[in-house]
């Protein structure tokens, strides 16, 4: 049996509903399988029976469901799904409240596995929003082991737990028990893995297992610290696989030539000077690194994190003036060019504007180029506005160095778009853009330019130190004078009004407001389970009809156009619209100082980096401000996520916290980088993770081509592979 065998040649009876299955988990080979971690492990004696649980014990039971209905409260109307719990000594109801879609995902005779803490006394007795799982190993279909024969060191019958494998529709874990005893019991044994990514030496050092120890000790553990033991190994081994891609990477770029920017401190220092704030010790420290990047003679590579509001724009602008007052070497016209990327069309044209307000009296030309339109400024007829030129005109005068910064969206990646001197790239809200548009943009020119990336996103220190592991990492820590902390309440239903009143209350101030709702349109009636969370459109129609009717309301979200995207922005900027009802469209870098109180529909449908950031929309200015979550559900995770989001006190602090709580793969969409659920709980340990980064920088620097760790070369082809970074 060979690591790179597909599946379906050692089992040939696969259904095509297993099949999909399998495919749905990415599992196509042998090695696949075998990396197919179990979720958790479970002893028998874990379990109990119906007939022998006391009223506020935690338990643990099998049995068979029976009777899933929907029911309501009597007073408040609150939906409740319920069902009956059977096993051969009784029977048990279970309760879940505001819970209703649970009972759709049950039916009449299930054979699930429920935990939860037994409420109620005597015959009134329940379980109170127990965990189900639907497809579970029952003790006695678990045997004694995974293995029947692993060697000497792991013997019949000496487990004592069984793992409890992820599954999909159409395959179980039970599937993946037997399918492991297959392949471990396969000719040549657990030992074929072949040679260990990681260099013995650092084995050792770690105290890590072997591969071929450490893969038993995963999927058959005789102690808990067993399993323990083997998931930090794999945890080390994909976090230091991913940090040699970087280093690889660094050290490739780190090696090229830069342009020169010419440093001239004293007009810097005139350019910042003239913000219309005084810059904070966070900025000029940020600022300073730049500069001192800029001096040196390859390529800066640098991600500059700051807290929403925290003024990583003037940093840019800052850092962009210096360079567009560069002039080449050896030319005595000319300047170098710098290229600003935004996600957004509605981002862009904001900096775009902020840019000018920083450069108007500084006679720099700046650009705009977007999907729909290119503007220079300044306009040849009036200085202080921009005027717009055609495509072609536009992509003219970049090509000559007519205009030395350009600020765009994706168009800028366009390879009909080039650069006389291109010595500076600037990446906004990094996270938003794939590795291949970094790559895109930094490779436009024959020299590399240098590149900062910023993003306003709360990234843990654990996880930028692995997925920006190419980065030197800069935050912006510390907020403006006179900035006031958003105030943030979570309201139930029943105070509502209490926020409406907030909001009637700034628009009498002459402040404006913003209420994000989850979805555009409203839910399919005849469907049942539809998301029934609110709807721009219809919330907007709601407010203007019986909530605020003296006030102008608009509505923002990503099927308008961009020109009635642009318009309705303009409006509200203008303070023509009083109310913008808007989806999530609005999270990144809107920037409308005059907005103070944010209203957010359905809250517990958000992330809390996405919450933090809509919150930051009305953390604009020297005013108070006021954010209310309106959640639709109070489960337990939702309640603990809310008073995260209360008493965290910066996006940094929110971001860890939202690590430890929601757990591996979900954090900051872990899964679109391809890391696995093992690296993303390998984050919560900065220990791991800095030892992972020291490790591959050594390596790479005595091996740069990998030449003498042939079994590290593969497994990093296969995390750039994985993480997309080819």
């Amino acid at each position: 049996m060979n690591l790179e065998d597909t599946i379906d040649k050692h089992f040939i009876r696969l259904k095509p509903e297993q099949k999909r299955a399998l495919h749905k988990l990415g599992i196509r080979t042998i090695r696949d399988l075998l990396y197919h971690f179990p979720a958790r492990y479970e002893s028998a004696g874990q379990t109990g029976t119906i007939a022998g649980i006391s009223a506020g014990a935690d338990v643990t039971l099998y049995g068979t469901v029976r009777k899933p209905d929907i029911r309501r409260t009597w007073k408040s109307r609150r939906p409740i799904a319920e069902a009956w719990l059977e096993d051969a000594s009784g029977k048990i109801k279970m309760m879940w409240f505001s819970q209703p879609y649970i009972a759709k995902t049950l039916y009449d005779g299930m054979v699930v596995k429920v935990s939860g803490r037994v409420a109620g006394e005597g015959a009134k007795m329940y379980l109170a929003n127990p965990a189900i799982d639907k497809s579970p190993i029952a003790p006695d279909a678990a045997h004694e082991n995974l293995f029947t024969k692993v060697g000497a060191s792991v013997q019949q019958g000496e487990a004592l737990l069984y793992p409890v494998y992820p599954e999909s529709q159409g395959i179980s874990s039970l599937w993946f028990l037997h399918a492991m005893r297959k392949v471990f019991s396969a000719e040549g044994g657990y030992a074929f893995g072949g040679e260990d990514p990681i260099p013995t030496e650092i084995l050792e050092k770690y105290n890590l297992p072997s591969l071929s120890s450490a893969l038993v000790f995963i999927h058959a553990p005789k102690k808990l610290s067993d399993a323990t033991a083997a998931r930090k190994r794999f945890a080390f081994e994909e976090v230091f696989a991913l940090q040699v891609v970087m280093q690889k990477r660094r050290r490739t770029l780190v090696e090229q030539k830069a342009l020169a920017v010419s440093v001239d401190r004293h007009a810097l220092a005139n350019f910042i000077a003239s913000f219309p704030f005084p810059a904070t010790s966070a900025q000029l420290r940020a600022i300073n690194a730049i500069v001192a990047d800029f001096e040196k003679m390859h390529p800066m590579l640098r991600l500059l994190e700051g807290d929403v509001g925290s003024g990583k724009t003037a940093v840019a602008a800052a850092t962009a003036y210096l360079v567009a007052t560069s002039k080449p070497a050896g030319r005595i016209a000319g300047t170098l060019q710098v290229a600003y990327l935004c996600p957004t069309e509605i981002l862009a044209k904001q900096h775009f504007s902020t840019f000018i307000s920083y450069f108007k009296d500084h006679p720099i030309p700046i650009g705009l180029i977007t999907g729909s339109e290119c503007r220079k400024f300044p306009s040849r007829v009036r200085y202080e506005e921009s005027a717009k030129l055609s495509k072609a005109a536009f992509k003219k005068m970049v090509a000559s160095g007519e205009i030395p910064i350009v600020i765009g969206t994706h168009a800028l990646i366009e390879k009909s778009l080039s650069f006389k001197y291109f010595a500076y790239a600037i990446i906004d809200e990094q996270h938003r853009f794939g590795t291949m548009h970094r790559q895109k943009l930094a490779t436009k020119g024959e020299i590399a330019p240098h590149l900062l990336s910023m993003t306003a996103t709360p990234i843990p220190r654990t996880l930028a130190l692995t997925i920006y592991g190419d980065l030197d990492l800069t935050l912006l820590d510390e907020m403006p004078v006179g900035r006031k902390s958003v105030i943030t309440e979570v309201l139930g239903p029943e105070k509502r009004e209490s926020a409406y009143e907030r909001v009637r209350a700034e628009l009498a101030l002459g402040h404006q407001a913003y209420v994000i709702c989850p979805r555009i349109d409203e839910p399919d009636p005849k469907k049942e389970f539809a998301l029934q969370a609110k709807s721009v459109k219809a919330e907007a129609e709601r407010l203007k009809k019986s909530v605020f009717s003296n006030a102008t309301i608009g509505i923002l979200h990503s099927k308008m156009t961009p020109k009635e995207k642009e318009e309705t922005m303009k409006n509200f900027e203008d303070g023509e619209i009083d109310i913008l009802v808007a989806t999530s469209v609005v999270e990144v870098g809107v920037n409308v100082p005059n907005a103070t109180v944010i209203l957010i529909e359905g809250a517990e449908r958000f992330g809390l980096a996405q919450l933090h950031q809509l919150r930051g929309r009305v953390l604009r200015s020297t005013h108070q401000s006021y954010c209310f979550a309106l959640p639709e559900t109070f489960g337990e995770a939702t309640r603990n996520r809310m008073k995260a989001l209360t008493t965290a006190k910066n996006g940094f602090e929110l971001a860890e916290y939202d690590l430890a709580l929601r757990g591996a793969g979900e954090l900051g969409g872990g899964k679109q980088w391809g890391v696995s659920d093992i690296a993303m709980e390998a984050l919560k340990n900065i220990k791991l993770v800095e030892a992972a980064r020291a490790e591959a920088a050594r390596l790479i620097a005595s091996d740069p081509e990998l030449k003498n760790h042939p079994a590290l070369a593969l497994r990093a082809s296969l995390a750039e592979r994985e993480m997309h970074l080819e």
